[in-house]
């Protein structure tokens, strides 16, 4: 099988094609629950679309983002391989994150899927994981043989961390793996994007921090490999001095730095990750046009999500307007 992002590409071009235009979301935000289910049978997920209730549209979303996200490492082989499987892994990074906070705050497991998206995880494994009565439990269900977070969830659940601290090692073994990996091909889009996604990483980090008051040693939370934000200002912002986010003006980073509090911090990150992964669209030749698709369908399948909830429950546009759209 071929190693070459270069007909990967080709294929994922033809793929690209059929995300849903803007447009879509404008209109379908206001729609009601069943104009919104008839307008969705009318896009490319209509032939997942089973049903006409909200438990429909989340398998529809999740069939499609299996079908034509999923399905990218079966296209090709060797590094390129690798590097697709650490992409979509991403995924499987933030899902077990939200799993385990989960089963802290003791979500049904009805709203822990609905905020599940993505990823290489089989349906049975993550099923389990949700079933899991604790972290413990979440251990024993990812039990996959060469997944990049199942020995870091391992070690990090049985030294008995915080829930930070877990989730400080499985960003570590995430971004230290696919770093390495990015150097050995020599992908010069992947490496900046990864570092961008690193700093995002830990101001997020810093802000949960600063948000219980801080910690003696912030240093053991900090991820290495970002650019921009350097240990010192992240063990300020860790500490409370949240405004020193400010520093971040004149920096690619600068639209991060009117953040004051996490759900601003999470808001505006989140459109600068999705904004920096679409450069990659003009990456013909490396990883760059992988990363921009693979993003802009996780952020597509969580749009959808977003918009059915609003719709099923009948809450004001209001209430995710701002989740759902980065202008």
């Amino acid at each position: 099988m071929t190693d070459d992002f270069g007909y990967l590409n080709a294929r994922v071009r033809v793929r690209r094609s059929s995300l849903l235009p803007e447009g879509f979301f404008q209109e379908a935000l206001n729609l009601n629950f069943d104009d919104f289910v008839g307008a969705l049978g009318e896009t490319p997920y209509a032939e997942h679309l089973t049903g006409e209730d909200l438990g429909a549209v989340d398998r529809a979303v999740a069939a499609r983002l299996r079908q034509v996200v999923g399905s990218l490492p079966e296209l090709v082989g060797g590094e390129t391989r690798e590097a697709v499987v650490m992409l979509l892994s991403r995924a499987d990074l933030a899902n077990i994150k939200t799993i385990l906070r989960a089963k802290e705050v003791g979500l049904s497991a009805e709203e822990i899927r609905a905020n599940l998206v993505g990823g290489t995880l089989p349906e049975a494994v993550l099923q389990a994981m949700i079933e899991a009565p604790d972290a413990a439990g979440v251990v024993q269900a990812l039990v996959l043989p060469g997944h990049p977070l199942s020995a870091a969830l391992r070690e990090a659940v049985a030294a008995g961390g915080e829930a930070e601290q877990i989730e400080v090692a499985l960003d570590r073994a995430y971004f230290e793996g696919l770093r390495k990996l990015a150097g050995r091909i020599d992908d010069a889009f992947l490496q900046d994007y990864l570092a961008y996604e690193i700093d995002g990483v830990n101001l997020s980090t810093a802000f949960k921090l600063a948000q219980r008051g801080g910690v003696a040693d912030a240093d053991a939370y900090f991820v290495k490999g970002g650019r921009h934000v350097s240990e010192a200002l992240f063990t300020r912002i860790a500490g409370g001095e949240v405004a020193a986010v400010d520093e971040l003006a004149g920096t690619p980073l600068e639209p991060l730095a009117a953040a004051r509090d996490l759900g601003e911090l999470e808001h505006a990150l989140r459109c600068l990750l999705l904004e920096r992964a679409g450069r990659g669209a003009f990456d013909a030749e490396g990883a760059g046009l992988v990363t921009a698709f693979v993003r802009a369908m996780e952020w597509e399948a969580a749009r959808l999500r977003l918009i059915a909830r609003r719709a099923y429950y009948r809450l004001p546009v209001e209430a995710v307007e701002r989740e759902v759209f980065c202008s």
